[in-house]
């Protein structure tokens, strides 16, 4: 397969924007309840974990300028919110604000006219941030989304200690990482954190080993609704290498019962009873609050996902989320519209919500952050990953997110399956091709 130049910014990546942008784990205070939002007052709901003192601090500062249209909060763990958004969207009773990942969930509020299109209207937040992460924003060419928070690469964590004590490689290629899940099982430990319970982790798997096995391309023609093109054999091939791994005991014989949204994955880890995990550059931030010697000792490494042998992918693209997004309701009254339009441009990603998160670790989309670094105490982790973004000739957004939102339940489902040895990837391949012609 022909590779795609590499390019030295991020704008050039593309992140294949077009076919992503048409198509997948943070205020006045915490509102209990859990109620949807008001159609008269402002609202919104995000995320917990790391970045929740972040948001909490820009919504604060809002309050603090705005007295009189305070925002009511909410903040939920990562697989609660996305059944609860759902159900509110569905019921015109959602938040002002919308956190989504863009991609199919997006594409699919803007089918059923659930939120505001912000063409014209957020430009001077767009102004600021990485444009071609602005870019997955938008559906058909008009802006329904703007970057919240960071970009968020998938990246393979190891502890140091655990390696150097075992004189294991840190592995840039798939028998080295092989080498490492056989070395790290004999010793008892358990070569790879996976939070099973959650299942979308396990997606971080297949999407890498297709890219690297087949190119960006297999999943770009899944996107497009190609008839058949869940038989690509990159997929295949992918599904065999996630069997491999368990049959070696890369992943133990618990991580069924790890969920992701407690930091249980992370903790196996910092905790030395995992040597490796395969988590978005959001995890860094939980090895931080939760684990902050660990970090502070250098005792938590990274890289990109491994290369496979024989592979027509090229190894330094990227999968993950380029950031999440805020939208704007439509059940919102005009005049809550317009202020929740006001916080994007004047609060959202401005320098004091920069400053925040990359004082946490996390890298803001925003640009011309080459030289914001240096000194930091996480300068290490934020220049890798910030030059692995910057650098990847793509940069593939997750796919239950790039998928609309019943494709991608059924992946998630089938996906689960594959782990769980209840199907093989022959089965899996007829039910997501199914998927295709519904």
């Amino acid at each position: 397969m022909m590779q795609p130049t590499r390019r030295a910014t991020l704008a050039g990546l593309g992140l294949t924007i077009p076919a992503l942008a048409t198509l997948s784990a943070c205020g006045g205070g915490t509102k209990p309840g859990g109620g949807g939002g008001s159609p008269s007052s402002l609202s919104v709901w995000a995320l917990t974990g790391a970045k929740q003192d972040t948001y909490q601090a820009s919504f604060d500062a809002w309050d603090e300028a705005n007295p009189d249209n305070p925002f009511a909060v909410e903040f939920f763990a990562n697989d609660s919110y996305k059944e609860k958004i759902r159900t509110a969207i569905g019921s015109g009773n959602s938040p002002t604000l919308v956190f989504n990942w863009a991609g199919g969930t997006l594409a699919d509020y803007v089918a059923n006219d659930a939120v505001v299109d912000l063409s014209g209207k957020v430009d001077d937040v767009l102004s600021r941030t990485i444009e071609s992460i602005g870019k997955v924003g938008q559906v058909d060419g008009a802006q329904f989304g703007v970057p919240n928070n960071d970009t968020q690469p998938v990246i393979l964590y190891y502890n140091t200690a655990l390696f150097e004590e075992h004189s294991v490689t840190p592995p840039t290629t798939w028998a080295e990482l092989m080498t490492a899940v056989e070395t790290f099982s004999a010793a008892g430990i358990t070569p790879i954190s996976l939070a099973g319970q959650s299942v979308w982790p396990e997606l971080m798997y297949i999407q890498y080993l297709t890219d690297r096995i087949g190119g960006e391309g297999v999943f770009q023609k899944i996107v497009a609704g190609e008839a058949d093109s869940w038989a690509d054999p990159a997929i295949t091939s992918a599904l065999e290498a996630i069997i491999e791994l368990k049959d070696a005991g890369a992943f133990g014989n618990a991580y069924g019962s790890v969920a992701a949204d407690a930091g249980a994955d992370a903790a196996l880890v910092h905790t030395g009873q995992a040597a490796m995990l395969l988590q978005g550059s959001w995890v860094y931030g939980t090895f931080k609050q939760d684990a902050p010697d660990f970090v502070a000792d250098g005792n938590l490494g990274f890289l990109n996902f491994p290369a496979k042998d024989g592979g027509t992918g090229d190894p330094a693209n990227v999968v993950g989320n380029p950031a999440n997004y805020w939208s704007v309701s439509a059940a919102a009254e005009p005049e809550i519209q317009e202020l929740a339009i006001k916080y994007l441009n004047e609060f959202n990603l401005n320098q004091d919500m920069v400053d925040n998160f990359l004082a946490m670790g996390a890298i803001p989309a925003v640009s011309g952050l080459e030289d914001s670094f240096g000194g930091l105490d996480d300068e290490a982790f934020l220049s890798f990953a910030y030059d692995m973004v910057m650098n990847a000739p793509h940069f593939q957004l997750s796919w239950d997110q790039a998928l609309a939102p019943a494709p991608a339940q059924e992946l998630l489902n089938n996906l689960s399956r594959i782990f769980l040895g209840e199907i093989q990837p022959e089965e899996f391949v007829t039910n997501m091709n199914a998927t295709l012609s519904a």
